[in-house]
């Protein structure tokens, strides 16, 4: 299952995403995983999840890069059920929502093969988003 949740900055998204996180640490029963791009969420995120700067590893733009390394990160604990992406912008250093479209589809694939809930934060205008991911928001 894929989540996508679209709004203009400051509109609430990471307050969003900090509380989907800290429920899941306290409900479900396996490992979570929360990228973002900084360390904005250090203090905010509980202990138990484990938070990954993806601003420490030197990844090529794009998502085809972003993908590889959700998969490696799934390659090294297969406990994982959530999956949190916090700016999917920042994350994959670009801003194509025709390639966050692909993206999402592929990540869809991978959650229904693995049994992964992922939610992902996109910075734009939700019209803008519907036409590509109509079917994840």
């Amino acid at each position: 299952m894929v989540k996508v949740i679209v709004g203009k900055k400051g509109t609430g998204k990471t307050k969003m995403l900090i509380d989907m996180v800290n429920h899941a640490v306290e409900e479900d029963h396996g490992s979570i995983v929360c990228i973002e791009a900084g360390r904005n969420l250090t203090y905010d995120i509980k202990y138990a999840a484990r938070l990954i700067d993806i601003c420490d590893y030197p990844l090529a733009p794009g998502v085809d890069a972003l993908f590889a390394f959700i998969c490696a990160i799934y390659a090294q604990n297969f406990d994982i059920t959530n999956i949190f992406i916090d700016s999917l912008q920042k994350a994959a250093k670009i801003d194509d929502l025709a390639e966050f479209a692909r993206f999402i589809e592929q990540l869809d694939q991978f959650s229904e093969q693995h049994h992964i809930k992922f939610t992902v934060m996109l910075s734009c205008e939700r019209e803008e988003a519907e036409k590509y991911l109509q079917k994840y928001l």
